[in-house]
């Protein structure tokens, strides 16, 4: 099944989805590699925030998205063809695109299959971050995503 619901209307992403050519940030191999820019982006605009517990999750959830989206455009988007981020205003946007036309997939409990595997990474995605978009392309997809960089209180 597929879930649309992250290209709402609505969303304040979407006027402001950038479409990349890939000339941003260095285009990473491996999720390990996109790992690594959001840590050196994030310790350079938000230093402190590893300091704390909250801080902590918060970069974790921000490393898992990240895999997340990095991940499945190298093994089921026919390649990471573009990949960028900035912070801002305490926020981090994530653009990763892929050179599949095919959305994002969503696997529910109750409709799979006894041998299906995988299908938790999009719901995942749309839950830790604020926003999310789904921006169509001639040659595959953008994903844009938007995280808080501020920790919440417990």
């Amino acid at each position: 099944m597929t879930d649309d619901s992250a290209d709402a209307g609505d969303n304040p992403l979407r006027a402001e989805a950038r479409i990349l050519s890939g000339a941003g940030t260095a285009l990473p191999a491996t999720a390990a590699d996109a790992r690594a820019l959001v840590e050196e982006q994030i310790a350079s605009h938000a230093p402190g925030l590893q300091c704390t517990e909250a801080g902590v999750r918060v970069m974790a959830d921000v490393l898992l998205v990240t895999s997340e989206l990095v991940t499945n455009a190298i093994r089921h988007g026919g390649g990471l063809t573009a990949f960028d981020l900035l912070t801002t205003g305490g926020e981090l946007v994530l653009y990763v695109a892929d050179a599949s036309t095919r959305l994002p997939v969503t696997t529910y409990p109750a409709g799979r299959e006894s041998h299906q595997i995988g299908g938790f990474g999009w719901p995942l995605v749309c839950h830790l971050a604020q926003h999310v978009a789904v921006t169509p392309l001639p040659d595959g997809k953008q994903i844009t995503i938007l995280i808080s960089l501020t920790p919440q209180a417990p």
